[in-house]
């Protein structure tokens, strides 16, 4: 059974990522934990001046947070009916990263999937606040779906790697049987003007081979040394349907999570992103 995390704000960029979620995933049974935060729904009336206000205020959210839940596991069962999926519907009054990462922790949970942006959805930036919070601290991997796209399955997944992490198994569990589901080919990209490959990262790179299995897997090498730019011409000269990438220290994700902003990177994604957090749980 696989477990999945579905944050909401009940907007549509979100509703696109619980289809994305559904679409992906729809020959694999599945818990899918729709959750909605609401602790700035709250605070963010301006008569709340005291206690009680604030608990009166609290009763009124909750009880218009679980009507819209109501009404979007409707939607979802309705738009994409599938025996194999059960949706529990959550609402938490706290920090979506708080409770995103408490769920993942109480559940096991496999993988969470939310918009690039939510509500506000500003275009000048490539993710939303909690979608990188998300990504930065929740032990767990993230899929991110830009705004309005449509699913088709993923056969083109590309992996930028310099084969100096070693990997977790379980999270490449997850990215093998994604890619078996659909046949996908997986471009493990090498971004490093030095070619030769220490015995640790030859290592790690049949590590990978033996845990990506179910996929096709062909092998790249480029010099560009602007990590970013290098992504987005590969993603572009070879039709990739989505991205994985893993969070840790010194690897390419990181350069990009940890950068002053992340709107000057220039790296504008236009497909889903699978961010690995490499943490052992």
């Amino acid at each position: 059974m696989r477990k999945i995390v579905i944050p909401t704000d009940f907007s549509k960029n979100a509703f696109n990522a619980l289809y994305f979620a559904a679409s992906l995933f729809k020959y694999t049974r599945c818990e899918f934990y729709i959750l909605h935060a609401y602790a700035e729904r709250v605070y963010q009336a301006d008569e709340l001046d005291n206690r009680e206000l604030l608990d009166k205020r609290k009763l009124a959210v909750y009880k218009e947070v679980d009507e819209e839940l109501f009404h979007l596991k409707e939607k979802i069962t309705e738009c994409l009916p599938n025996p194999k999926h059960e949706f529990k519907m959550l609402s938490a009054f706290g920090v979506l990263s708080d409770e995103v990462n408490d769920l993942v922790n109480s559940e096991d949970v496999d993988i969470v999937v939310m918009g690039t942006r939510g509500k506000t959805n500003d275009r000048k930036i490539t993710f939303g606040t909690n979608t990188v919070q998300v990504m930065k601290y929740v032990q767990c991997p993230v899929l991110a779906v830009p705004e309005d796209y449509e699913y088709h399955e993923p056969r083109e997944v590309l992996f930028p790697s310099d084969y100096m992490v070693p990997y977790k198994r379980r999270e490449l569990k997850l990215l093998c049987e994604i890619a078996g589901s659909f046949r996908s080919n997986i471009h493990m990209l090498y971004i490093n003007p030095i070619k030769k490959l220490s015995i640790r990262q030859e290592d790690h790179m049949n590590f990978l081979k033996e845990c990506l299995f179910k996929a096709q897997l062909s092998y790249e090498t480029t010099e560009e040394e602007d990590k970013t730019m290098a992504i987005t011409k590969y993603i572009l000269h070879n039709k990739i349907d989505m991205l994985v990438m893993v969070n840790s220290r010194h690897s390419h994700l990181e350069e990009l999570l940890y950068q002053s902003t992340l709107e000057k990177i220039g790296l504008h994604i236009k497909i889903p992103f699978l961010v690995f957090q490499n943490l052992s749980r």
